[in-house]
């Protein structure tokens, strides 16, 4: 008989088992193959417990309907970011709107002026990309990065006629409050980078107080307070208490539709015949650490940019020199920023600021000062913002001439508390009377209100000497300048002789000094 190899053994069992399974129960299978004689195989290896298998569930009842609605995230990231930044700004608008005659008053107010749009907006193009990375981290509105041109139109040096300063519009105590230093050398508030995280933070703070961003606003322009009292006195009359339905000064009721109208020309400056210039979606500017005092044009010339461009990223440092103590970084623009280290590391030429800190021992006039410092005293009130007719009080902090041999920078302390105080200057006029019987120092500097060391001194005699009758005394008599506004006008003519008390002492003349 011929012996079936094993292969083909198992091939027709599982052929045979498909077939049988297609079956009716009531079949057979029908073999046409010729018998097969079976082979002593090894006994099978003992198998583990087999696992349970578990009937299949099928559902019962009707079928029902499955909803036509999609498995997956709404939200699409894009595989590429704008180009213009102006595009990404619109992406973020997220302030609701705000339809009043005010938001189209001021629509056809900007529209109309399209070359003082370029002009804001190409300004903004060196702050823009930073302001709109920083709302976008704290997940802020992108309106809001539209705000410098409500305040200040993007100008850095701005000042109001209130004292508030930078691109951002700070008070001086609101500034301080944020933590925005001000002192001689170095203004916070108008630093790009210190100004947005305090506006910012303010702002956040003001939408968390109030819940709604029109509200935010109008607390940033007429003061947390004000907001507040108005929503209390409208709560108190049944009134609302949104924005537009709240009694605010003028200022603040065009403040919020300014903003919106800004938006809608950005959203579509062509429809408001107004063109915004291209800002590129990538930074403008990075900061570099500097390490040593540096004078603002060395700085700039290291960097190879105009002392103009460089004030515009550094609009905070005022003075000539950058103390590295109080100002350890600068910004430059993105591509110089290496440039400016390379040039600073080949720099051989010795120092690098040309001024340092001198701190007044005690009240002096500027002529005094600017003697001992070896400066001319219209050079002294120049680099020092002195103006005319006022001491500097002790304690003040100057900028004065660093000598050749000066490697020592300006202190901690000095660079970040550095203040200028000054004073009315005293004008003294030389007094010449006659003493009358029994006339002392003492009694004479009582009588005409005068320090008796000081008449002594005047005098040549002691504190403690009498005056002859009839002996001529000089005094120098202190009035306050007219044109510091400290003196009362008066009826006398100038030269007036000065009324003595006494009645045993006459006034000889009057001499000015």
């Amino acid at each position: 008989m011929k012996i079936i190899p094993l292969q083909y053994l198992v091939a027709l069992l599982f052929l045979s088992g498909c077939a049988s399974f297609s079956l009716a129960p009531d079949q057979a299978p029908v073999s046409t193959l010729p018998p097969v004689k079976v082979v002593n195989l090894p006994p099978p290896v003992q198998a583990a417990e087999p696992t349970p298998v578990v009937a299949p569930s099928y559902p019962n009842g009707p079928l029902s309907s499955i909803d036509n609605s999609p498995t997956y995230s709404q939200v699409v990231a894009r595989m590429t970011p704008p180009v213009d930044l102006w595009a990404r700004i619109r992406r973020g608008f997220a302030m609701p709107g705000l339809e009043s005659d005010l938001v189209r008053d001021r629509e056809q107010w900007y529209s109309a002026r399209p070359e003082y749009i370029f002009q804001m907006t190409e300004r903004s193009r060196k702050y823009m990309f930073y302001i709109v990375e920083e709302l976008e981290r704290r997940n802020m509105p992108s309106e809001l990065a539209l705000l410098p041109f409500v305040e200040s139109a993007f100008n850095p040096q701005a000042v109001s006629s209130a004292k508030a300063a930078g691109m951002w519009q700070f008070m001086p105590a609101t500034g301080k409050s944020f933590d925005l230093k001000q002192n001689v050398f170095r203004d916070d508030r108008r630093d790009v980078m210190a100004s947005t995280r305090a506006a910012l933070d303010y702002l956040q703070k003001l939408y968390v107080m109030f819940g709604d961003w029109h509200l935010a606003l109008a607390a940033y322009n007429w003061g947390e307070g004000s907001v507040g009292r108005a929503i209390s006195k409208n709560q108190r009359a049944g009134l609302g208490v949104s924005y537009t339905e709240l009694n605010m000064p003028m200022e603040t009721r065009f403040y919020v539709p300014k903003l919106i109208a800004l938006k809608n020309i950005v959203a579509t400056p062509g429809a408001f015949n107004s063109s915004l210039p291209l800002i590129e979606n990538h930074p403008f500017f990075t900061t570099v650490d500097i390490k040593r005092d540096i004078d603002v044009a060395l700085a700039a010339k290291f960097a190879e940019v105009s002392v103009e461009d460089f004030k515009a990223l550094n609009p905070s440092a005022s003075r000539p020199v950058i103390l590295a103590a109080g100002t350890p970084q600068i910004l430059l623009p993105w591509d110089n920023a290496a440039i400016f280290q390379r040039n600073l590391e080949a720099y051989s030429g010795g120092r690098l600021a040309s001024w340092t800190v001198w701190l007044a021992p005690t009240t002096l006039k500027t002529a005094e000062v600017a003697k001992r410092v070896g400066m001319t005293e219209e050079a002294l009130r120049s680099i020092n913002n002195i103006p005319p007719r006022v001491v500097i009080k002790a304690g003040s902090s100057l900028l004065i001439p660093r000598s050749s041999h000066m490697e020592t920078d300006v202190g901690v302390h000095a660079a970040d508390n550095g203040q200028m105080s000054l004073g009315p200057e005293i004008v003294l006029k030389r007094t010449v009377v006659k003493a009358g019987k029994k006339d002392t120092v003492a009694s004479m500097a009582t009588r005409y209100g005068v320090n008796a060391a000081s008449l002594a001194e005047w005098n040549k005699t002691t504190p403690a000497a009498a005056f002859k009758a009839g002996q001529a005394v000089t005094l120098f008599m202190a009035t306050a300048p007219r044109a510091l506004g400290k003196s009362k006008p008066s009826s006398k003519p100038q030269n007036a002789p000065l009324q003595a008390k006494g009645k045993n002492a006459k006034v000889v003349r009057v001499a000015k000094k």
